[in-house]
């Protein structure tokens, strides 16, 4: 049953709780007792989870047990690491005795069948063996081999005779072996026939280089063969066909829809059917129905059992698509009460600020402002502004394309936090970045008294003490800053605002940390990489989405090209026509392989290239990763003062640098970098009054590559990039959704059913603001389910 780390509770029981407990114990001895197990600290969570047991139980013995565990973790963080050591030793024999306590005091405990938990192996034709086998496919329980869901189909329902067959077809046949033969016309080539017939006729399986074919077959053998007809030497053929061996005294086989699994070595795909189908036989009767009747009425959607069975046998292949819809729902709609559950728990604990709702101080900065915001800038601002006034504590998430004009939503809402007394704080994914923000702030707002401060990891320790006690004394009202932000003995004296930017570089733990720096402080997270939408509620379910989607007027698009390494000499060219016009350009070398050594270097070369050969007479900058933060930020400076005609960098300057001159960007190796990357890197030009350009040059190997290169000669919105990148990649790869604590997804895609995931979404939060705590005889199943599909993860789903 699930327990939610912040607030919101699901009829915990003692069990639950006891679950919980036990969590971090392992985890507190691997990184040897230093109290940081769990964020906040493993005595704060134990004494707080120990606190919620006593008032569950009305047991004395357990009472007697608790109270003794909390008298041994009271002075926990106090003592010293031997005497922790002792403290956890001890704390075991008391677990002990309370998981018993607890055992025989919870008989009534509502809980799903036992089919949930049950071992694969101990069920009929498994054995110890298969059972390491399934292990390697994830499968491990009755539930998961149930929740195995196939691949693929082979329709053998509708058969041909032989003699009704036509070259080019699509169809099965079924007949018995009548002769088996292997030929090797040459060497290198072996050729394998299996010829079968129905009394209508023969027909010839024919496969090259694959001589143990021949091993599945003997003469006699009743087998079917699916594939494409041709008419090869005055004899019927299929080459390389499906084929099935037909067990004519086991109607598994017999004329009908054969699912296709993903296997293993060492086991066949007629062993997987043949476990599946003795589950479905032996427990699907035990299996519940959790949805309402009313709810799967709504959405003509099938029962579970039905949908479970058809998944894995249907009747007909047209079936498939009606159980895949309930059970594609089904992932959908406990994934989304998952983060229906995590919003709600933002929203129920403690209040958050109720910010000021004059705007003097923020009035002023709009009219200094040499441009006015465009309406989607002032829709999402007018969220903002509605959330910080409001005594509910923010958590919102600003998408907005490359150069949307991001900064001025989060500079207005720093200024908020100021001017109602707080301080501010915003996290940038680097040194390079973080000091770009931190300028550009305190230059903009120091007319209006404002005290900016910059912390990141290259300070001296004197530099970082003095901001350090600038922010613990409120001396500094906005700190701008790196993961330095986030480390321990770092205070501030009133945090009311939190930041990330970028926030696809920090791992949630990093985030939850740095929210925790203040009490309920408001958090905004900004990110330039358009997320679909699709993607956006999955990750994000649990935060408001504020979209920028229009750029300032007077942006020119980035003229886009795709070259391949021949065409140098005439691109050198072209930079040369901008710089002598008074523009300025990047250009960027890949990452290889990984190696920061070797990033360097491929920079280096360039750099020396370029001053040496191609552009002697114009200046040339070199930033990398390597580089001192001072070193880094010199360069830049003088690139923004145009004392630097060429930039040569690695992806440091993805994101975030702003050169309003610098017109033209030149990608080398462009394959090596994916869409959302490459799109990024296009965003550091096209910033000023001048038409701008970005060349790619790439020589891609694969489709996948050249299609890359294609879609972003085609179009430069962001979200388009997004969603095309989602296709060539999938959801898992584009958006790393493990970092997110989000649960693998067994049969939903989240391209393809994206409207079943808007219905599930809606129905899911309905429901929790109807029944909150899952007390509807109805619903009590859910929470089950949303445990079982999150896992230890639930804590960690995306808390910005």
């Amino acid at each position: 049953m699930i327990c939610l780390k912040f607030g919101v509770y699901l009829m915990t029981e003692q069990g639950d709780i006891l679950q919980k407990l036990k969590k971090p114990l392992s985890i507190e001895r691997k990184i040897n007792y230093n109290n940081s197990s769990v964020i906040g600290g493993f005595d704060s969570y134990i004494l707080n989870w120990l606190n919620k047991l006593t008032k569950v139980v009305d047991d004395d013995q357990i009472m007697n047990v608790v109270n003794k565990l909390n008298s041994l973790f009271e002075d926990y963080s106090e003592v010293r690491i031997p005497i922790r050591k002792k403290k956890l030793a001890e704390s075991r024999e008391l677990f002990t005795r309370l998981a018993t306590l607890i055992e025989d005091n919870e008989t009534n405990k509502e809980e799903l069948p036992q089919l949930w938990q049950e071992s694969i192996r101990y069920i009929k034709g498994v054995g110890k063996k298969r059972a390491g086998q399934l292990a390697h496919l994830g499968v491990q329980t009755v539930r998961d081999m149930l929740f195995y869901f196939p691949r693929d189909y082979r329709d053998w329902s509708t058969n041909c005779q032989i003699r009704e067959l036509t070259p080019g077809n699509q169809v099965t046949v079924e007949g018995k072996v009548i002769n088996i033969e292997e030929i090797r016309p040459r060497q290198g080539l072996t050729i394998t026939k299996i010829v079968i017939g129905d009394g209508t006729g023969s027909l010839t399986g024919v496969w090259f280089n694959q001589p143990y074919i021949k091993n599945n077959f003997n003469r006699g053998i009743p087998v079917a063969f699916s594939g494409k007809v041709k008419k090869e030497y005055g004899e019927l053929q299929m080459s390389n066909p499906n084929y099935e061996l037909i067990n004519n005294n086991d109607n598994l086989y017999v004329g009908r829809v054969l699912p296709i699994y993903s296997t293993t070595q060492g086991l066949s795909q007629n062993m997987l059917r043949k476990i599946v189908k003795s589950l479905i036989d032996e427990y699907l009767d035990e299996f519940p129905e959790f949805l309402e009747t009313e709810l799967r009425e709504k959405y003509n959607l099938l029962g579970i059992k039905e949908a479970l069975k058809m998944i894995h046998f249907p009747d007909k292949i047209e079936d498939v698509e009606e159980a895949r819809k309930r059970l594609v729902f089904d992932e959908l709609f406990i994934l989304q009460l998952g983060m229906a559950l995590r919003r709600i728990d933002l929203i129920t604990e403690e209040d958050g600020i109720v910010h000021n709702s004059g705007d003097g101080i923020i009035n002023n900065y709009l009219t200094d402002l040499p441009f006015e915001l465009t309406s989607a800038q002032a829709k999402v601002w007018a969220e903002i502004k509605e959330d910080m006034e409001s005594k509910k504590e923010m958590n919102r998430l600003i998408q907005g394309d490359v150069g949307s004009g991001k900064t001025v939503i989060a500079t207005l809402a720093l200024l908020k936090a100021v001017s109602s007394g707080y301080q501010g704080a915003m996290m940038a994914p680097t040194e390079i970045l973080a000091e770009q923000h931190y300028l550009s702030l305190k230059e903009s707002l120091s007319r209006y008294g404002v005290e900016v401060g910059l912390l990141v990891g290259s300070l001296t320790a004197k530099e970082k003490e003095a901001v350090l006690d600038e922010l613990e004394t409120g001396n500094l009202d906005i700190v701008i800053g790196t993961h330095a932000l986030i480390q321990e003995g770092i205070n501030f004296d009133n945090l009311g605002l939190v930041i990330t930017d970028e926030q696809h570089r920090f791992g949630v733990r990093q985030r939850a940390t740095f929210k925790e720096k203040g009490e309920n402080p408001d958090v905004l997270v900004m990110t330039a990489t358009p997320i679909p939408r699709t993607l956006a509620l999955t990750l994000y379910g649990d935060l408001e989405l504020s979209v920028i989607d229009e750029l300032p007027p007077g942006r020119k698009p980035v003229v886009t090209e795709w070259r391949t390494k021949k065409a140098y000499s005439k691109i050198f060219s072209f930079i040369r026509q901008e710089l002598e016009a008074g523009r300025q350009a990047y250009v960027v070398c890949p990452l290889v392989e990984e190696s920061e050594k070797l990033d360097v270097s491929s920079a280096v070369e360039m750099s020396d290239k370029l001053i040496n050969d191609i552009f002697p007479g114009f200046n040339v900058g070199l930033l990398h990763g390597q580089l001192k933060a001072d070193e880094k930020e010199e360069v830049m400076g003088k690139f923004r003062d145009q004392e630097i005609n060429i930039l040569v960098a690695t992806t440091v300057i993805e994101v975030g640098v702003n050169v309003p001159n610098s017109t033209l960007m030149l990608i080398v190796d462009a394959e090596r970098f994916g869409l959302a990357q490459l799109h990024q890197l296009r965003g550091r030009v096209g910033r000023g009054q001048h038409q701008s350009y970005c060349i790619l040059i790439a020589d891609p190997s694969t489709e996948t590559g050249e299609e890359r290169m294609k879609i972003m000669t085609q179009s430069t919105d962001g979200f388009v990039i997004a969603e095309e990148d989602l296709k060539l990649r999938g959801p898992g790869e584009f958006f790393g959704t493990r970092q997110h604590g989000l649960p693998d997804l067994e049969i939903a895609n989240l391209l393809r059913d994206s409207h079943i995931l808007e219905i599930a979404r809606k129905e899911a939060f309905n429901l929790v603001d109807i029944d909150p705590n899952f007390i509807k005889p109805e619903n009590k199943l859910l929470k089950d389910l949303i445990e079982i599909k999150f896992g230890d993860n639930f804590d960690l789903i995306d808390v910005s």
